[in-house]
């Protein structure tokens, strides 16, 4: 009798409270979902403002920063190179840490609002160390104002580092990628997204290497007063987003120390398993499984186990990142090396990078129609597998062009040129026998860089999916350094012949030709593996994503809202009361 009772009670507290949402009127539920639906487009404007300012102060301080280096601080070709390459890197690497940060130590509005002052404070820096006290006048005098190059130094790292500090804590919490609501996307739809996202970003680069880079390099000798306003303007869409409560605020299901502590629990255990015990397990992540001795539960397991499935496909872009980071740094050289007059003009040396960008603008809106077509047969679950391939190839190909291209420009006379005010010695040669190293560049980010990004999004669970961002990011930023690496060992272990300081009197072409026979290992190795992540829709429904107890709890609880959805609209009950 008392379960009757709860029963009976329970079905009237059901019928009262529906009773009361019909009573309602209509339109009230379409006069909230206008509200919300203008909220989410002032969101999403935002962020990607947000986005394109952080973007153009990034590609701003990279455009000229060899040039700088060697003309202003006096370093060698191979370490401006090293300088830019690992700037990049750790702009690349700081977002994880700032996100991890941002969870659990400090939290996100406050770290936010820390990470605006460093990138304002890092951005108006620069120009602080690049401007030409040495042309000031007092008086007719000549008041010689020169800051020490250990003074200047100290100035433009610490620039550096809180700029990429600043820039890292941006990606991380204003506009991380799950901002953007892609969980109910289909792999359509996410490849789709992440075309034009990159898209996107590379139109913005294109119109910084054209506009800052002539700035920097012939308007003025520092490192353009534009980019602090650009960053300061960001700063304050910053602050009223923060006022505004649109700071995107991500689920807290896993964590990369999580991860970490996975793995190395499974290590652990299996080590002394192997020693005393012989136990068998489906995969030695199992290890860490609290049934099988460790410490973390299935659902922890399951996750780093589909994201575990991901590290050969992460691993082999390590290489290409180092291939890529070879436009601000080898490529860049090169050019400026070259013969940049043009019908009387002067090219700025960075709007060269235009020309790897290009084939990225044209290739997007052709690869959506390749797509469209391909994704339209239910029946093959493509895979942009294929897309890896291809650009690996193409970025090998690069590498080997612009080994002949070193070649090539060396047989030609030398001229004087200047540059920011420098004279220098440089190739007859015109910049644009160089274009065909920097298109195959192009056709080679327009191809792997959103199919990785698919990849890394769609096959891992829902609750995995920043954190296996996190890890492309981490193996991209380990892609920069090593290029850091080999510029440096080349230089060292051949005493400068292989990356000279002076083109004209050393082999960079050796140095290309040997990222291109690495390269060509690492796209081969890419082919024998790729079969792994050939069929999305075969992973789909064989349960490679989704199948965890979380992910199956999710399920059911929107089955469950959306069966109190079609109560609510059911016409067994009485009609809505319409105004």
């Amino acid at each position: 009798m008392p379960d009757a009772d709860r029963r009976d009670t329970q079905e009237k507290g059901f019928l009262n409270h529906m009773a009361d949402k019909e009573q309602r009127p209509g339109r009230s539920n379409h006069a909230g979902k206008a509200p919300q639906a203008e909220k989410k487009l002032h969101e999403a404007v935002c962020v990607l403002l947000v986005e394109l300012c952080e973007r153009f102060t990034f590609f701003g301080i990279v455009c000229n920063m060899i040039l700088f280096c060697t003309a202003k601080l006096g370093y060698r070709s191979h370490q401006a190179a090293m300088v830019n390459m690992c700037f990049v890197g750790t702009s690349t690497l700081t977002p994880v840490l700032l996100g991890w940060l941002a969870e659990y130590l400090v939290g996100r509005v406050k770290l936010v609002c820390i990470c605006m002052f460093l990138h304002f404070l890092g951005t108006a820096l620069l120009p602080v160390v690049s401007f030409p006290f040495e042309d000031v006048y007092i008086d007719r005098r000549h008041v010689l104002l020169t800051v020490p190059k250990r003074e200047q130094k100290i100035v433009f790292y610490f620039a550096l580092l809180t700029a990429s500090l600043g820039i890292g804590g941006i990606r991380a919490i204003v506009c991380p990628l799950s901002a953007y609501s892609l969980e109910d996307c289909g792999p359509k739809e996410l490849l789709s997204f992440f075309n034009w996202f990159h898209w996107l970003v590379n139109l913005n680069s294109a119109v910084v290497f054209v506009s800052i880079s002539y700035i920097q390099q012939s308007v003025a000798r520092n490192l353009g007063f534009l980019i602090p306003f650009v960053s300061g303007l960001m700063a304050m869409i910053t602050i009223h987003m923060v006022r505004g409560e649109m700071i995107y605020k991500p689920k807290t299901d896993g964590s990369l120390l999580t991860t970490f502590g996975v793995i190395f629990s499974a290590l652990k255990t299996r080590c002394v398993r192997y020693r005393y015990l012989s136990t068998g397990v489906a995969s030695w992540l199992d290890h860490a499984k609290e049934n099988h001795g460790g410490q973390y539960s299935e659902t922890q397991v399951e996750g780093t186990k589909s994201l575990a499935r991901l590290f050969p496909l992460f691993a082999f872009q390590v290489l290409y990142r180092t291939c890529v980071m070879q436009i601000p740094s080898g490529y860049y050289l090169q050019t400026m090396n070259s013969n940049l007059h043009f019908g009387g003009f002067v090219l700025p040396v960075a709007a060269m990078n235009v020309i790897s960008i290009v084939p990225l603008l044209i290739l997007v809106p052709i690869l959506e129609c390749i797509n469209s077509w391909l994704f339209s047969s239910k029946d093959t679950g493509h895979s942009p597998t294929i897309y890896i391939v291809v650009g690996h190839l193409s970025a090998a190909l690069s590498m080997m062009v612009a080994g002949f291209s070193e070649i090539h420009r060396k047989h030609f006379p030398q001229v004087e040129q200047t540059l920011s005010e420098e004279v220098l010695l440089v190739s007859s040669m015109p910049c644009f026998h160089l274009a065909p190293q920097y298109i195959l560049l192009g056709v080679a980010e327009a191809l792997v860089t959103p199919s990785c990004s698919l990849l890394s999004f769609w096959l891992v669970p829902g609750r995995m999916r920043g954190i296996s961002m996190h890890f492309l990011a981490l193996f991209n930023g380990a892609g920069c350094f090593m290029g850091a690496f080999f510029v440096q060992t080349a230089h060292a272990g051949t005493q400068g012949n292989w990356f000279p300081h002076l083109l004209h009197e050393g082999k960079l072409e050796r140095f290309f030709f040997f990222l291109a026979s690495l390269m060509m290992v690492n796209t081969l190795g890419f082919w024998t593996i790729a079969h792994r992540y050939n069929n999305l829709h075969q992973h789909c429904t064989n349960g490679f994503r989704g199948s965890l107890p979380g992910e199956k709890l999710l399920k059911h609880e929107k089955a469950i809202k959306h069966y109190n959805a079609v109560l609510e609209s059911s016409p067994i009950l009485p009609p809505v009361e319409k105004t």
